[in-house]
């Protein structure tokens, strides 16, 4: 065997893989990036103050039941988008979610959040959202800014919202299994998790560099 010429290959080789190595960084939304949770400010921008607070009235049995860990994060959330827009169009939804993208969202976001992620592209990062909220609201901003977003998503059944989501909530443990149905971590040398929450927490666990509520 030509030794000398394995040896050269065999380095060129490692300097490869090592050359493919990536960075990437995974953010929560909700409470990360902005500075309060999109669900309730979409359901109160769409619907009105008024329909906002009577419709957490009549749905406070089931947050209490959520608080008390007797139904599911998803069931109690599933139960408030079914109250306020089941059976809504699906164009209609889709105008309102531009409309909050467009006139809200801006009014968020966390300046620190936005400069960071700025900073990490700049530096070669690939930067993903991570949110429970449903990605209807989220996807136009994430678009915009050229980051990948992995979201709950509502059901949609005879061209109308059905207030269920389809698969698990984004939340939690789920962070995890969405993240690595996407991405092979082994690819990477730096990984980087933001989050603000308990919620969160799982998905931190898989950040070589882990950031906790960060830019408050």
């Amino acid at each position: 065997m030509d030794y000398e010429n394995y040896y050269v290959h065999s380095r060129k080789h490692v300097q490869k893989e090592k050359a493919v190595k990536k960075a990437i960084a995974f953010f929560d939304f909700d409470g990360t990036i902005t500075t309060k949770d999109t669900l309730l400010e979409f359901i109160r921008f769409s619907k009105g103050h008024f329909k906002f607070l009577l419709g957490f009235l009549l749905n406070s049995p089931y947050l209490l039941a959520y608080q008390l860990k007797i139904i599911s994060n998803q069931a109690a959330k599933e139960k408030i988008l079914q109250f306020f827009f089941r059976n809504m169009p699906v164009e209609k939804f889709k105008e309102q979610c531009q409309l909050f993208s467009q006139k809200m969202l801006p009014k968020l976001i966390r300046p620190k959040a936005i400069d960071e992620i700025k900073k990490l592209q700049n530096e070669g990062y690939e930067v993903v959202i991570v949110s429970a909220s449903p990605e209807q609201w989220i996807q136009q901003w994430a678009k915009e800014r050229q980051v990948y977003l992995i979201a709950s998503c509502l059901e949609i059944i005879d061209g109308k919202v059905s207030g269920k989501l389809v698969g698990k909530n984004c939340h939690g443990d789920e962070k995890v299994r969405r993240i690595l149905e996407k991405h092979t971590l082994s690819d990477y040398e730096v990984v980087y998790a933001y989050g603000d929450t308990k919620g969160d927490l799982p998905m931190l666990e898989l950040a070589t560099t882990k950031f906790y509520k960060p830019f408050r």
